[in-house]
């Protein structure tokens, strides 16, 4: 996977994103932060949509990105053509969405896991390969649609 990373996330999941961004940095991935930027609540969309959008334009080959549970982040960055976010909650479903998905987006759900659950996601997601095959016929079945669409 290559080093340079976005991440964006919500009010919930702002404390993780700001230890994932010194934690990813100590990896040595250069970070693209596309916010929130403060504790202060705000619409997870307003944050989802930049980050899908520079997955789309080629700026970045993938993605983190954090809410309360998850779900509503990965409902918005699965409206954008060619983003496959998926929600992990253990190690061994961060590394499948990778080898079997292809996902260029990881979805953490920053209030019911805490920085050393997230890192040890990170750490099998960023691992993780694609292993196409079968899984790339699978993958290619899913309908792309643009956003809103």
């Amino acid at each position: 996977m290559e080093k340079t990373i976005g991440i964006a996330c919500d009010h919930a999941g702002y404390e993780m994103k700001e230890y994932l961004v010194g934690w990813l940095g100590a990896k040595g991935y250069e970070v693209l932060d596309f916010g929130t930027h403060s504790p202060e609540s705000v619409d997870f969309p307003d944050f989802a949509h930049p980050l899908a959008e520079a997955i789309e334009k080629g700026e970045i080959s993938c993605g983190i990105a954090l809410c309360g549970s998850g779900e509503g982040m990965s409902m918005t960055l699965n409206k954008h053509r060619d983003i496959r976010a998926g929600l992990v909650w253990n190690p061994e479903v961060a590394a499948l969405i990778r080898r079997h998905n292809d996902a260029n987006v990881i979805v953490l759900p920053a209030r019911f896991i805490d920085n050393d659950q997230a890192t040890e996601m990170l750490e099998a997601y960023l691992g993780a390969e694609f292993e196409g095959g079968r899984h790339a016929r699978r993958i290619g079945k899913i309908p792309v649609a643009g956003c809103g669409a």
